[in-house]
């Protein structure tokens, strides 16, 4: 996985729910509490999560072939798509159900083993912070100066890191969420505040699989180049004495790490062919030092007849260079 997919985030992220997992199992069958059921759901459903990151990163390296042309990088958006439903439909409506389920039925906690849950939890929030730790650090190396996260997780090309900072900082969320629940049911008896707790452990998993979903949505129905990326293109392209004018320019992300560039550019009108060849090699040069991720390119030459290439309209994200 390439760096901007966060690999090592992933696999301290899927390390950590596993073993957070299996002592949540064994807290919920000894005492009984549905927040401890919940918490273990979520954290199979994000370790599984992980496994599909993992997967997609793998198949993106795929080369492409004559099925696939562009290749197969669009892999990781799929992947990180799956997640949201998996997050949505295995974590939060089971949680959402089991404290429905609590509410209408409830039930006094098992308090032979009432502080094994406790334990567990505090644990599970000392793993999940050192899991979101490492997702932080990794998101800095990528992440933009002065960026807000939010900014971030809304415009990441790369969906892997975005996931696992929205799972771990839900995951911490819903810890508080089991360990309020837990801690009061035990306090004053009532499993009243145990359901609620499942209750919203389930709501803020649904929260953030929508979220997720709108994101990766976005990603697999094909973005461009974002504004930064578009103008050095733009600056690379019509820097030169060998471009008049460019026409229209397009770009699309092929997956995290390769962006399609596709321009209609004007030359000279009297060059030879092979002067306009050696010009567009020199413009393909200036576009892939501008952005590297630029892979993909294609160039339209042509000369510019304002009757036959009329200006782009002005509120369209595909700008035009300066005369």
């Amino acid at each position: 996985m390439s760096a901007s997919g966060g690999g090592k985030a992933i696999i301290a992220a899927f390390l950590a729910n596993m073993g957070i997992a299996l002592a949540k199992f064994i807290a919920w069958a000894l005492s009984g509490s549905a927040s401890m059921l919940a918490e273990a759901i979520h954290s199979v459903a994000d370790s599984g999560n992980q496994l599909l990151l993992l997967r997609g990163g793998r198949k993106a390296k795929k080369h492409a072939d004559r099925e696939h042309p562009f290749g197969y990088g669009r892999e990781r958006y799929v992947s990180a798509f799956v997640v949201s439903i998996i997050l949505f439909s295995l974590g939060g409506l089971f949680a959402v159900y089991e404290g429905v389920d609590k509410l209408t039925h409830p039930h006094e906690l098992d308090r032979t083993w009432w502080w094994l849950p406790l334990v567990v939890l505090i644990v599970a929030i000392v793993l999940e912070s050192l899991s979101l730790r490492t997702a932080i650090k990794e998101s800095n190396k990528v992440r933009e100066k002065g960026q807000s996260w939010t900014s971030f997780v809304r415009r990441a090309k790369a969906p892997e890191l975005p996931v696992v900072l929205l799972e771990d900082t839900g995951a911490l969320t819903g810890l508080t969420f089991a360990l309020l629940g837990v801690g009061l049911t035990l306090l004053t008896g009532d499993p009243l505040y145990d359901a609620l707790g499942t209750l919203m452990i389930g709501l803020l998993l649904i929260l953030i699989a929508i979220v997720l979903g709108i994101e990766t949505k976005s990603l697999l129905v094909g973005e461009g180049a974002n504004r930064a990326d578009h103008d050095l293109i733009v600056e690379a392209i019509s820097g030169g004495r060998d471009v008049v004018k460019l026409i229209h320019i397009k770009t699309l992300y092929l997956g995290p790490d390769e962006l399609l560039v596709a321009a209609k550019i004007a030359l000279v009108a009297d060059k030879t062919v092979r002067e306009a060849a050696d010009d567009i090699d020199e413009i393909e040069r200036r576009i892939r030092d501008a952005v590297p991720a630029a892979r993909q390119i294609y160039l339209e030459p042509d000369v510019y007849r304002p009757s036959l290439d009329p200006e782009p309209p002005t509120d369209t994200f595909v700008l035009k260079s300066e005369d």
